[in-house]
């Protein structure tokens, strides 16, 4: 998987660091801004944050890459559109759409579509 990773250089570094090439990091961006804006053909995007977890000591947060199609669901949810909307507008089936949704939560461990759009503007994934 090619993955571009964001997020300060420490914790870019520290996410590298423990990759052990499953993953290939095409580009790094110090905000999920300018990893959205650049042109590199890549699988996802990957956030390294630090952020205090119960499960982890140090504090790294990495959250799962979402794909650029699951980001361009993420924010026609956030424009509170039902899947139905989302399909004609992205030209898939709504079918599709449920499963991008699904995915989405997984990844940002939503428990519905209004949590995982809640988590995503915290994470500076989307904005409102």
């Amino acid at each position: 998987m090619r993955v571009l990773l964001v997020g300060s250089a420490a914790a870019r570094a520290r996410v590298r660091a423990q990759m052990n090439g499953s993953m290939q990091v095409v580009a790094e961006y110090g905000t999920l801004a300018s990893a959205r804006a650049a042109s590199i053909d890549a699988d996802g995007i990957l956030v390294a944050d630090r952020r205090a977890r119960d499960d982890d000591e140090d504090g790294l947060f990495v959250e799962e890459a979402l794909t650029p199609r699951e980001v361009q669901v993420l924010e026609l949810l956030a424009e509170g559109l039902p899947n139905k909307a989302i399909a004609e507008r992205l030209g898939i089936s709504d079918q599709t759409v449920k499963f991008h949704v699904s995915s989405i939560s997984g990844k940002l461990g939503a428990a519905n579509r209004t949590d995982a759009v809640r988590r995503a503007v915290r994470r500076g994934l989307i904005a409102l």
